[in-house]
This record gives structure tokens, sequence and C-alpha cells, in this order.
């Protein structure tokens, strides 16, 4: 089963029982740190693809790392997840469960990169953007700048990516122009 599939179930699971027990809030700072963590220290991340390390060497290590950190729900969900040699699929599980969360809770992550940052009024017409095209009402937007863009934005919602920039338009006009059958042949 690839990792992605097996990272999606045991974030499902423990979204669950989460909202089970009325964790659901520190569970998902939990994750986050989690997330954090494991996107700041790639060290940490080989180590637990590493299959030549032992179970419970990565699981000391988890709890040295996370220990009085996180609540005892989220502990002892890396301990079972170790216990059953998923350590691997624990990069994924972060991102998965925010995923989830943010399913449920009705929350659509965007991202939109422009040339210069945005006005209010611009991010509040990108957020509508987002809302339509995702069907949800709250929008959690993350903003990045990107200079070469020239203008115009690239806007990603879930999987899909909307790119109006004038770097793309221009790309799209080269490749027009050297489609051109009529060109002189240099």
């Amino acid at each position: 089963m690839s990792e992605q599939r097996v990272a999606s179930r045991y974030a499902k699971s423990l979204l669950d029982l989460a909202e089970e027990r009325g964790t659901l809030p520190q569970v998902k700072e939990d994750m986050d740190l989690f997330s954090k963590t494991l996107e700041e220290n790639r060290d940490l991340r080989l180590l637990l693809r590493n299959p030549i390390v032992k179970h419970d060497k990565k699981l000391a290590i988890l709890r040295a790392i996370f220990g009085g950190k996180v609540s005892e729900l989220t502990e002892k969900f890396l301990t079972i997840v170790t216990q059953k040699n998923r350590e691997s699929a624990l990069e994924f599980i972060g991102s998965e469960f925010r995923s989830q969360y943010n399913l449920l809770r009705g929350v659509q992550v965007a991202e939109v990169i422009t040339a210069t940052p945005l006005t209010p009024a611009l991010r509040a017409e990108v957020e509508q953007l987002v809302r339509q095209q995702a069907g949800l009402q709250q929008v959690e937007l993350t903003e990045k700048i990107d200079a070469s863009l020239i203008g115009g934005f690239v806007l990603r919602v879930g999987d899909r990516q909307i790119d109006d920039s004038v770097r793309h338009r221009l790309r799209k006009l080269r490749s027009e122009f050297s489609k051109n059958p009529y060109q002189p042949q240099l």
C-alpha cells in the first residue's frame, strides 16, 4: 500500500478519535508542530524512512523530541504508528491530517503567488474566487511574492492551479510564435 494511502487512513483514524474524545483542537496543534518539525528537519525525515534504524530507536527519538510538547493522545498515536512499522508514513500523516481537518471544518486552503503584495481589496477578490471554485465559505489564503511573474497571479486551490501571470502569457505567446508555419527559418 502506498505511503500516501497509509497516511490518509492513519490521519482519518486520529481525526475521528480526537473528535470523539473532544481533543481535536489540541491534536490539530500537535500535528501542526509535528509537520513543521519534519519540514524543517531533513535528518529526522531521513531517519524515519531508514529501514536499518530499529523501531524502538525511532520511537525513543520521537519521544525525546515531542515528549511533553504534545498531548497524550498524539504521543500514543506516534507510538502505535512506530510499533506498526509505519514510520515512513509519518512524513505524510501531518499534511493529510491537516487536509482532512480543513475538510471537516469546511475550510479551503489556497495559495496565491503574485509579483507584488496584495492589497486588501485584491485579497478579498481572490478569497471570493476561491469560495466560488471550492464551494466552501471559509478560506485560508497563503500569500507568496515572486517578482519573476512580472504581473498577474498564480492561484492554487487543492490540486487545481490558475496561472494568470504575465510570465505565463509571454510563454504562451512565444510558443504560438514558434509554431507559426509562415515564420522565416534562419
